[in-house]
């Protein structure tokens, strides 16, 4: 099992974390612009921990050098389904500089976009270092 995945399904923060790139970009299925940097983007990965339910992958596809990847999920927000597919580019280190986040339906999105704009005042202070 990819080591991404083994520490998402293991909702270990930390290991998540220690995969991504100092100046790894993450765009977010709800926000217009990308956060770039891993303090950011790991306090975001750890509001999805919170916010998600019953999430389990359930699909991974991966180029053949390894350095891109695919993951579809599915998972609950607010008792919506959502499906979803978390697209990674790995750099030559093998970690994360690249994370786009694409979600369906637009109902379940909305329940996301809601339920993680209830989280980013902590998100906020996780990614200052509060």
């Amino acid at each position: 099992m990819h080591p991404f995945r083994a520490a998402v399904e293991n909702r270990d923060a930390d290991a998540i974390e220690a995969l991504l790139a100092e100046d790894v970009v993450f765009t977010s299925p709800v926000a217009f612009k990308p956060y770039t940097g891993k303090a950011i983007t790991a306090a975001i990965l750890r509001g999805v921990l919170r916010v998600f339910e019953d999430f389990r992958y359930v699909r991974e596809i991966a180029n053949p050098d390894g350095r891109d990847h695919a993951f579809v999920f599915r998972a609950k927000v607010d008792g919506r389904e959502i499906h979803g597919c978390d697209f990674l580019h790995f750099d030559e280190e093998g970690r994360i500089d690249d994370f786009t986040v694409m979600v369906r339906p637009l109902s379940a999105a909305q329940a996301m976009s809601e339920a993680m704009g209830a989280q980013f005042e902590q998100i906020s202070r996780e990614a200052a270092g509060d």
